[in-house]
């Protein structure tokens, strides 16, 4: 019997029995495709370089960001006026009373400052008050460099003189004082003597008028405004007359400052240059 016919893979070249038994890997014949796939792989190359080159260098740019804002200053102005920044190299350096000399502090120059008497510091200048004076403290000591303030919470007239006697009598009293007291309750003629006996000796004391609404307001500044006048060595900041002037620089209590505000800054420069 005859073989039987090979089937058309038998009757096929080795060559292509082969091919058609194992699939070949297919290769890249179409140049036009090859061209665009380098471009894109080149431009994706190029950005992310940039990208890379960017951030790399974007810490040295912000450290100087940060370094010219630190170095900025802000620049003295009139009271109420607001603050304006400037650059360090136009800032001129010092708040407004930077020196004490011998008979003289800060503008005030009439009367002029006599020698302080036994228990009080010359030169030296301390400020007591109540909460009031906790809201321009900050601006104050800018002000008066080494100034000592010594301010309470719902602190009374009594008190702070207790407080002055304690400071002379221990030697830690400056030979200017700064009282800013009378807020939270009314005094006397009797009261104003009284600080004034305490501080005998003092070369210049200021007493700073109250904002309060409160019924003692009116008769405690009179009390003040008076009791200055018969005092040659006593000084009258007159905070309330200023504050009237300018209602938004207090809260709506009528009586306490926003710290640092435009209001603590206009105090501290009245009583800064009163003292």
């Amino acid at each position: 019997m005859p073989p039987p016919d090979p089937t058309p893979n038998e009757r096929a070249p080795a060559r292509t029995r082969a091919r058609h038994a194992a699939p070949r890997r297919r290769r890249w014949t179409n140049p036009a495709l090859v061209a665009a796939i380098v471009v894109v792989l080149a431009a994706v190359g190029v950005g992310a370089f940039a990208l890379l080159h960017r951030h790399a260098g974007s810490p040295a740019v912000d450290a100087t960001a940060a370094t010219a804002g630190r170095t900025g200053g802000r620049s003295s102005t009139a009271p109420g006026s607001g603050a304006t920044t400037t650059p360090a190299s136009t800032t001129t350096a010092g708040p407004a009373t930077t020196t004490t000399t011998s008979g003289t502090h800060g503008p005030l120059s009439s009367p002029p400052l006599p020698a302080p008497g036994p228990g009080f510091v010359a030169g030296h200048v301390t400020a007591v008050g109540d909460s009031v004076m906790l809201d321009y403290q900050t601006p104050l000591q800018q002000d008066i460099p080494g100034v000592d303030v010594d301010a309470g919470v719902s602190r009374q007239w009594g008190e702070g003189v207790s407080i002055l006697q304690q400071k002379k009598a221990a030697g830690l009293l400056g030979s200017v004082v700064i009282v800013g007291l009378s807020t939270n309750g009314p005094i006397t003629t009797a009261d104003f003597d009284a600080m004034m006996a305490a501080l005998s000796g003092a070369s210049r004391v200021v007493f700073v008028t109250v904002h309060v609404d409160r019924p003692w307001q009116d008769p405690n500044n009179g009390v003040l405004a008076a009791g200055v006048a018969r005092y040659h060595n006593a000084a009258l900041a007159d905070w309330n007359t200023l504050a009237t002037q300018n209602p938004g620089w207090v809260y709506s209590d009528g009586t306490h400052l926003p710290l640092g505000g435009t209001g603590a800054q206009a105090l501290a420069a009245l009583v800064a240059a009163k003292a």
